[in-house]
C-alpha cells in the first residue's frame, strides 16, 4: 500500500529540516462552537506530505479532551486507542514513563493535572524568524473560540541537541512512500493508521458507521465503515529540560577533565558529538563515520566499544535482540518499537539577560500504537534498570533516577568500570498525547 500523500499531514513524512525556525502553539477549547470554525480554516491551511514546503508548514494535532471539549461524542474519542484516550498523566501510565518526583504530571508547566488543559496542538515551521512571527500572529488573530494557553519556542534547527551530540540519526526508513522497499525498512502500518504494519495486519483504530459521516467527509473501509483513522498518526509531545552545565560538570568532575569527560560521555551516549558511533570509533571521533550505518551482534556483542546500556543500545537495538540476535529476525523484533522522531530543542532566556535559564528539548514522536512503540522503548529499554543483562542501570543520559538505575557500567577487559550515583540530568517540564489527524479526519472533527 502507498501512502495517500495528499490527505496526510506533512509532520510524518518531510520531518521540515528546511524550514529551522519554529513554534508550538498549545490551546484550550473556550467556546465549541468557535472553535470548530477556527479548526475549519486551519484544515484548509494545513500542510500535507504532497509537496515540500519552501517557506512554511502548519500542522494540527488533537488531544482526546479536545475533542471532548470539540463536542465530538464520547464514543468516538473512546474508540481511539487507550493511551491516548486516557491521557499522558493517569497515574498508571506516570508508574509506565517514570513521570515521579521533580518530573511528577502535577509539578509539570503545562499538560499536568492542575494546569490549564490541553485540547489544540499547532505546530507552525518557517524559513525565516520573520515569516514565523508572520505566521504565528496570523494563525492566533484567527483561533476566535480557542485560547493560547502556552507558546513553545525553538531553537533555530541545529544539526546538534543542547549536550551537544549530533541529534537526528537513524531515522526509521519507512516502506510504501512510492519508493522501492530495501532489507529493514519499516512498515508504514508502524506509524500512519490504516496500513499494513510489521505484523502484516492493518493498525487498529476508529472506524465509525457509514452514517456518522453523512457528508461523506471520511475515507472508507471496502466494507463501507468511514475509516476516522485513515492516514492520522499518534504524536508524543514531551518538554524535556536539560541540565546541560550539570551534566558536563559532573562528568569532568568524574572522568577527572575535559577530554576524559568527552569520552566518557560518548560512552554514554554511545556515539561521539560528531554523530560517529563507537561501534566503528571505539578509539577517537571519526565525523565521516556518522552516518554509516551499523549493527551491535557481530561486531560488538559484548560492548566492549559501545556499553550494553548506553543510549544508543537502547533507543534503538537493532540486531541485538533475542530471539536469534544477528539475524533478520532481530531486525524484525527491533523494527515493531520504532519511532519517527521530530523533536526540536528549546532555550528559555534568564530574567536578567545574562544566559539561558533553561535549556532542552521539544521531544516529538510519531507512531500507530502508543504502547507497542512509544510506552515500551521508554519503560522496558529506556528507564528499565535490567535492560540487556544489567542489573541496576538505567539509560545514563535521559532515564529518571528514582531511587534506582543511578549506575553506568562501562564493559571493559579485564574488568569492567562502574559509575555510581548518576543524577537525572534530563526532567520532564509538560507533556501530552496528540492525534495527529489525516487533513479529511480534521474537516470531519472540526465539523
Amino acid at each position: 500500500m502507498t501512502l495517500d500523500f495528499s490527505d496526510t499531514q506533512g509532520l510524518l513524512v518531510r520531518g521540515y529540516g528546511g524550514l529551522r525556525h519554529a513554534t508550538f502553539l498549545l490551546f484550550a477549547v473556550t467556546d465549541e462552537r468557535a472553535a470548530r470554525a477556527a479548526l475549519r480554516n486551519l484544515a484548509d491551511q494545513v500542510s500535507t506530505a504532497a509537496a515540500k514546503p519552501a517557506e512554511t508548514a502548519v500542522n494540527v494535532a488533537l488531544t482526546a479532551a479536545g475533542m471532548r471539549a470539540l463536542g465530538v461524542p464520547a464514543a468516538v474519542a473512546d474508540s481511539f486507542s487507550a493511551p491516548f484516550a486516557e491521557g499522558m498523566t493517569t497515574e498508571h501510565r506516570s508508574r509506565l514513563l517514570g513521570d515521579s518526583g521533580d518530573a511528577d504530571p502535577r509539578r509539570w508547566a503545562w499538560g499536568g493535572p492542575s494546569t490549564t488543559p490541553v485540547h489544540v496542538l499547532v505546530l507552525v515551521y518557517a524559513a525565516t524568524a520573520t515569516e514565523l512571527r508572520r505566521r504565528e500572529a496570523q494563525i492566533k488573530r484567527e483561533s476566535e473560540g480557542l485560547s493560547l494557553t502556552v507558546a513553545l519556542p525553538t531553537d533555530e534547527l541545529t544539526p546538534t541537541e543542547p549536550f551537544g551530540f549530533r541529534d537526528g540519526l537513524s531515522q526509521p526508513k519507512l516502506s510504501g512512500l512510492g519508493e522501492e522497499a530495501a532489507p529493514g525498512d519499516v512498515e508504514l502500518g508502524e506509524f500512519v493508521l490504516g496500513y499494513r504494519n510489521a505484523y502484516g495486519r492493518l493498525t487498529e483504530r476508529p472506524l465509525l458507521p457509514a452514517d456518522a459521516d453523512p457528508r461523506g467527509l471520511l475515507p472508507r473501509t471496502a466494507d463501507g465503515a468511514a475509516d476516522l483513522g485513515r492516514n492520522g498518526s499518534y504524536l508524543v509531545f514531551r518538554q524535556l529540560r536539560q541540565d546541560v552545565d550539570g551534566f558536563w560538570a559532573h562528568l569532568r568532575e568524574r572522568a577527572g577533565g575535559e577530554q576524559p569527560a568527552r569520552r566518557l560521555a560518548a560512552k554514554m551516549v554511545g556515539r561521539w558529538p560528531s554523530g560517529a558511533p563507537l561501534v566503528l570509533a571505539p578509539e577517537r571521533d571519526e565525523p565521516a563515520l556518522a552516518e554509516q550505518d551499523f549493527a551491535y551482534h557481530a561486531e560488538d556483542p559484548h560492548g566492549l566499544s559501545c556499553p550494553l546500556g548506553a543510549h544508543v543500545r537502547r533507543a534503538n537495538p537493532r540486531d541485538s535482540l533475542d530471539p536469534d540476535p544477528g539475524s533478520a529476525k532481530s531486525v524484525a523484533v527491533n523494527n515493531r518499537h520504532r519511532l519517527l522522531r521530530r523533536g526540536r530543542s528549546y532555550t528559555i532566556a534568564g530574567a536578567d539577560g545574562s544566559g539561558p535559564d533553561e535549556r532542552g528539548l521539544h521531544f516529538l514522536c510519531l507512531s500507530a500504537n502508543l504502547a507497542r512503540q512509544y510506552e515500551f522503548v521508554q519503560h522496558t529499554w529506556v528507564n528499565s534498570p535490567v535492560f540487556n543483562g544489567l542489573h541496576d542501570d538505567a539509560d545514563p543520559l535521559v532515564a529518571p533516577k528514582n531511587g534506582r538505575g543511578a549506575l553506568f557500567t562501562e564493559q571493559a577487559t579485564p574488568v569492567r568500570r562502574r559509575h555510581s550515583g548518576l543524577p537525572s540530568f534530563v526532567q520532564v517540564r509538560g507533556g501530552a498525547y496528540f492525534f495527529l489527524p489525516g487533513v479529511a479526519a480534521l474537516r470531519y472533527l472540526a465539523a
